[in-house]
């Protein structure tokens, strides 16, 4: 089993697993209707899509669905009752996740589970997040809405902020527009912004050349 010395709770394989599966998906994956575009970023992440779960046994509707819940977390067993001590700021003491992780992981990536973490904490150097404080892991992606005109385009960015893929989704359920925003306004500055920020850059100069 290959270990992360600096983030030993990382389930490395099964981190490196959900990536490939990322960079598999096909630009019509991620840009059609938004419930098709997160059943697939949930495959990815080897999540499964559990939206009638009751909230700590599995449910899985808000993965994707909000600004916070975006970062894709592959840990070990040893690590994923972790609990909050009071360490990562503005998440509830505690914040047991165990069951759910248990419960929604689908087994077939590698060993470890996988579950969409919180993201407030990302910008700082280094995170000070819920994956890597609460289960000192590493995430396998994160999602970030960039910041066009619209924000009507994210990326997924590996931990170091590297682009795995992008989409540009559609449909009626993708998160509003305050949610997509202050998502992008809780990594902006980090390395994790720097591709939405190029994103929107390229989408800025193409719409003064139209």
């Amino acid at each position: 089993m290959m270990i992360d010395p600096e983030y030993p709770g990382t389930a490395v394989e099964r981190m490196l697993a959900a990536r490939s599966r990322v960079t598999s998906l096909t630009k019509d994956e991620l840009n059609g209707d938004w419930d098709e575009v997160r059943r697939k970023i949930l495959w990815a992440g080897g999540l499964k899509d559990l939206n009638s779960s009751r909230p700590g046994q599995g449910y899985t509707g808000h993965s994707f669905n909000d600004y916070n819940h975006v970062d894709l977390t592959c840990m070990l067993d040893k690590v994923s009752s972790n609990e909050n001590d009071g360490s990562v700021k503005k998440i509830a003491i505690g914040n047991q996740l165990g069951p759910g992780i248990l419960i929604a992981s689908i087994p077939e990536l590698g060993e470890g589970g996988s579950w969409s973490t919180c993201a407030i904490g990302c910008n700082q150097n280094p995170p000070q997040d819920v994956a890597h404080i609460q289960f000192r892991s590493r995430i396998a992606f994160k999602l970030v809405w960039c910041p066009t005109n619209t924000y009507d385009t994210f990326v997924l960015v590996d931990d170091d902020g590297k682009e795995l893929a992008r989409g540009t989704p559609s449909g009626r359920t993708i998160p509003s527009l305050p949610q997509r925003q202050m998502n992008y306004k809780i990594v902006s500055g980090s390395k994790y912004s720097l591709v939405a920020d190029e994103v929107a850059g390229m989408s800025a100069t193409e719409t003064k050349t139209e």
